[in-house]
């Protein structure tokens, strides 16, 4: 099984979205091409990163176009994931993160880590206890 057949779901979620390719070459999966707004490229991260390979399979280079509050970016695997949005939205936990650093780079706030809490309690038990990887939804 090829990376186009792993990455199905992301290419999939990509469609109508992503103007531009998800081509296969040198053992990786590279998706290059544009979306019109920052909520369009976390919906493909977040397809993407339901594989746990997706560091070593995926280059990306998703740029925004346009719209209310986007701002251009590129990423390539976990090093230059999607920025969070400043409230609302997904943020991806980055080695060092506490749920407190997360509230005060996106909410403003550090004691309104609970509130991140309370919107990710699916995923997480304990507001102490959270990894690299990890999608969190924000207020």
């Amino acid at each position: 099984m090829g990376l186009r057949d792993t990455y199905a779901y992301a290419i999939q979620t990509a469609k109508g979205k992503f103007q531009g390719n998800a081509e296969e070459h040198e053992g990786k999966l590279h998706f290059k091409g544009t979306v019109t707004t920052e909520n369009e490229k976390n919906e493909i991260w977040n397809a993407i990163k339901t594989i746990p390979t997706w560091e070593r399979d995926i280059v990306a280079d998703i740029k925004v176009t346009g719209g209310a509050g986007t701002t251009p970016g590129t990423a390539t695997g976990a090093a230059k994931a999607p920025a969070a949005p400043q409230g609302g939205g997904t943020y991806t936990v980055k080695a060092g993160d506490t749920l407190g650093k997360i509230a005060k780079e996106t909410l403003g706030n550090a004691s309104a880590y609970m509130q991140i809490f309370e919107l990710n309690k699916d995923q997480l038990s304990d507001p102490d206890k959270i990894k690299p990887g990890q999608v969190l939804k924000l207020p």
